[in-house]
């Protein structure tokens, strides 16, 4: 599955690179209900081209006639639809609901290429970003990001947006409460992936949009399968899947790592964890054990609710004092 950010990306590059100027669209922000969320990306060239969406199809369909009448001449601007407070959008959304977009015209030059060769790699899983946009001079900075938090963060003056991968959940192994939480994760737009070398297992699985790999996690793991934007959670009270996933995740950069159990059992899992894996004090404090947020879930779909609530918790920097 690829990422659409990673699409537009591409292609805004590649209009760059034939000599076009290019508009890059990103939602700041939603108020009320809206299709897209912040930090959804869309491009236009200026031959009238687009790929990517902030809404429903009304927002594109204004901006392009916009684009085709000789607006947007500026180096960054910040246009709001849907309440009819900015004068340059006279369209009000479907679902009711505002949304702000920001809007770079970018030259087809190198450093326009280059700008965008960096957002490629980081949508590719190589690296993540911060991008800084100064809503004043249109300038553009690129920081590394080694924090968790909104996808944009909006000052007076700029706008930081964070840029990496397609948000990744990967299930090591297969149970009740694993399906439940690939069903939640495709909906909450998580490229889902789940592994299970378990034939009998396995055998009578069907989850419609879930890549399913027949092999142990941890090989997975071990083979490049996680990058920072991943969430890895073992869930089926098996060590030989469950510990074996967790030795393999704390070597990586996932952003959020759990495993299932009460917490006698999560207990002897550290224990074992320490005196079988080796695993130092900074790596077991990666592991979330007992895993989810206390929601007082008892069923399948329940524990596989608080699973997710505490990985986007996690995923949004917010501490779990602050619930």
């Amino acid at each position: 599955m690829q990422h659409l950010d990673l699409q537009v990306v591409q292609q805004a590059a590649q209009w760059s690179r034939d000599g076009l100027r290019v508009w890059l669209c990103t939602v700041l922000c939603t108020y009320g209900s809206a299709p897209r969320a912040p930090g959804s990306l869309l491009a236009v060239s200026e031959g009238g081209h687009w790929v990517g969406s902030l809404s429903g199809g009304c927002v594109e369909e204004d901006f392009l006639e916009r684009v085709a009448a000789g607006e947007f001449v500026d180096a960054v601007s910040v246009v709001r639809y849907g309440d009819g407070s900015d004068t340059r959008s006279n369209i009000r959304l479907p679902c009711g609901g505002i949304l702000d977009v920001l809007v770079e015209h970018l030259p087809g030059d190198c450093d326009t290429q280059a700008h965008l060769a960096q957002l490629e790699s980081a949508l590719l899983g190589r690296r993540r970003l911060l991008r800084e946009v100064n809503l004043r001079s249109g300038t553009r900075q690129l920081h590394d990001d080694q924090s968790q938090g909104p996808r944009v963060e909006q000052g007076e003056a700029s706008v930081r947006l964070r840029v990496g991968a397609a948000q990744r959940l990967l299930l090591a192994g297969y149970s009740s409460v694993a399906h439940f939480c690939a069903e939640f994760g495709k909906g909450l737009g998580f490229e889902v992936v789940l592994c299970d070398p378990r034939d009998e297992v396995m055998d009578n699985v069907v989850l419609d949009g879930i890549e399913i790999r027949r092999e142990l996690p941890s090989l997975f793991i071990a083979n490049g399968g996680c990058h920072r934007d991943t969430a890895v959670v073992a869930l089926t009270h098996d060590p030989k899947i469950d510990d074996l996933a967790m030795l393999e995740a704390v070597q990586t950069e996932a952003f959020y790592i759990g495993v299932m159990g009460s917490r006698a059992t999560s207990e002897k899992r550290r224990e074992r964890l320490r005196r079988i894996g080796g695993l130092g004090d900074a790596e077991m404090a990666r592991i979330h054990a007992p895993i989810g947020l206390n929601l007082g879930s008892k069923t399948p779909a329940e524990i596989a609710l608080a699973v997710l609530a505490d990985i986007l918790r996690t995923r949004s920097g917010i501490g779990r004092e602050a619930l």
